[in-house]
């Protein structure tokens, strides 16, 4: 049996590490495409060497490009290695354009796609994510979802393909990482910090970088009391150079940083301040509160249950929610056991 696992950035290959160990205890030949939507070695490069992933056996270099045109880009070399290595699965993750493209371009050859965290929604369709994730549900074949929620979503929507609710990979990933993150790490020292004493911030999404949105994330984070962490994204920091915005004195830039060094910033911090997907989840885990700015999440049960607080871009309530954020006490377990790794793998064997 052969899987086709494409890849093309930091959650992604974060993802791919503890299903990819998963894959090969179970005797499943998988194959790795890495597309190359991040092409900064911090974000991509780097990651394999840490997490230990194999090098990918197809490397394309999608770059930065606007939405249709990096999927384009991306369609002869994922083509190409389907008709040469002929897997029986083709595997996507999430909601990139790198995860649209493998969906669609297995479609097109007639070869099954299995797509991991299935079924999840935000309800917010200005967001390019959103959009992907519903085409990339409708075209797969296996739908693995993260938790009820979304198998429900995927039943009120009609879709086509075998909904299973076998948790996050996230959480394999967190469980097995995150103690060694901080073994391991010596990003606290570098920074001169102590546990609980500062704020990771990081912006990246598409819409969040232009004005004025970007403008006013600053503004909410200068307004902040706390020393500041922020690891800023390439596409940040051209944006905030073009658009001449400063951050205050109690925010430190840093370059991109590795998975281990974040891990073990994201575990350790008082609060989390964040448009990501990933450390939304991430911070439930730890037991940071989370603030997100974005309008919508697709992660919804970490609202619900007290853990994350949605302040989209006014400054305001960005400051207010990061300065009075807080843990609630007695929360529930969300998104699986950390071993959806391995019910992924058996899903995928007796199916084939």
């Amino acid at each position: 049996m052969r899987i086709l696992s494409v890849v093309g950035n930091r959650p992604q290959f974060i993802k791919s590490a503890p299903l990819s160990a998963a894959l090969e205890a179970a005797a499943i030949e998988e194959v790795l495409l890495h597309t190359g939507q991040h092409y900064d070695r911090e974000l991509s490069q780097l990651f394999f060497e840490e997490l230990g992933l194999g090098e990918p056996t197809y490397r394309l270099e999608a770059g930065s490009l606007p939405h249709d045109e990096m999927i384009e880009r991306m369609r002869p070399g994922i083509l190409a290695a389907i008709e040469t290595e002929k897997p029986d699965w083709v595997l996507v993750f999430g909601d990139t354009n790198s995860t649209l493209a493998g969906a669609r371009v297995a479609h097109d050859a007639g070869v099954s796609v299995a797509h991991v965290e299935a079924g999840l929604r935000s309800g917010d369709w200005s967001m390019p994510e959103e959009r992907n994730r519903v085409e990339v549900d409708r075209l797969a074949q296996l739908l693995l979802c993260p938790d009820e929620r979304s198998a429900k979503t995927l039943a009120s929507e009609g879709a086509g393909g075998e909904a299973l609710v076998v948790g996050d990979v996230m959480a394999d990933a967190t469980r097995l990482f995150a103690p060694l993150a901080r073994e391991r790490s010596d990003v606290l020292g570098r920074f001169s910090l102590e546990p609980g004493n500062y704020v990771l911030a990081t912006v990246h999404r598409e819409a969040n970088v232009v004005q004025p949105r970007l403008g006013r994330i600053a503004q909410g984070l200068n307004a902040l009391r706390e020393r500041v962490v922020f690891p800023i994204h390439p596409r940040t920091r051209a944006a905030l150079t073009r658009e001449k915005l400063t951050l205050g004195p109690h925010i430190e830039p840093a370059e991109p940083l590795g998975y281990l060094d974040l891990t073990a910033l994201a575990s350790q911090a008082r609060v989390i301040a964040t448009d990501s997907g990933g450390l939304q989840k991430e911070a439930y885990w730890y037991g940071v509160p989370c603030v997100t700015m974005r309008p919508s999440t697709e992660w919804m049960d970490t609202v619900e249950e007290g853990a994350n607080v949605l302040v989209d871009d006014d400054p305001d309530a960005i400051a207010r929610a990061v300065a009075g954020a807080r843990m609630p006490a007695g929360l529930p377990v969300l998104y699986g056991d950390g071993h959806a790794s391995e019910k992924i793998a058996a899903a995928l064997i007796a199916r084939t």
